[in-house]
């Protein structure tokens, strides 16, 4: 074998390079804390599907004013304001204060309360048209009986409506049961539920 294949072939030992320009430095994105929700808030976020169609069934989207008695992290009052509710026709109510911040964000009126406080405050003084909630499943008949002492057509020619996501073991005489939901809706926690509706004409 020839010597001269091992020899370094006569070449330049540096070549030019043309500049390039380093381009825009991408801006350092901020990270959101975590929201940690404390199991003892009883707060299970309405999946989006489920939390929309519980909106149609609530009725034609108008001037009505609507009242999220658990509001939890927003997931009821987002699926209003998608489907065209107005957010200053929108009453949210929350007492975890982490969780009532969240909703505000959505720019709603939040009222950081508990929510059967404030029914018994707000019994004869305060009517809504329109009603969306996803109780806590442990105190769902006290809840709904708040809910309902609120409930009121308020001069309306459609009827009040309340619309409620409930333990599948709930029943009441006066709600129609509309959904029987699969066992998995909710990922925290093992409870069948059902969403029902509520109608009443009464102002």
């Amino acid at each position: 074998m020839k010597k001269s294949v091992y020899a370094r072939p006569n070449k330049p030992m540096f070549i030019p390079v043309q500049y390039r320009s380093p381009g825009a430095t991408p801006k350092r994105t901020q990270i959101d804390e975590p929201l940690i929700i404390d199991k003892a808030s009883e707060c299970h976020i309405t999946p989006a599907d489920v939390a929309h169609r519980m909106v149609g069934y609530l009725g034609p989207t108008g001037d009505y004013n609507t009242l999220e008695p658990s509001a939890g992290t927003g997931a009821l009052v987002s699926a209003l304001l998608a489907s065209g509710h107005s957010p200053s026709g929108i009453t949210a109510i929350e007492r975890h204060h982490k969780l009532a911040a969240k909703v505000a964000t959505l720019g709603v009126p939040v009222i950081q309360s508990c929510f059967l406080d404030y029914a018994e405050e707000a019994k004869g003084k305060a009517a809504f048209p329109r009603i969306l909630m996803n109780p806590p499943f442990s105190d769902v008949r006290k809840h709904i009986r708040g809910a309902l002492s609120l409930l009121g057509r308020n001069a309306h020619a459609e009827p009040a409506t309340l619309v409620a996501l409930v333990p599948i073991t709930y029943n009441h005489e006066e709600a129609d049961t509309l959904e029987t939901l699969p066992i998995d809706t909710f990922s925290s926690c093992r409870v069948h539920t059902k969403i029902i509706r509520f109608k009443t004409s009464k102002d």
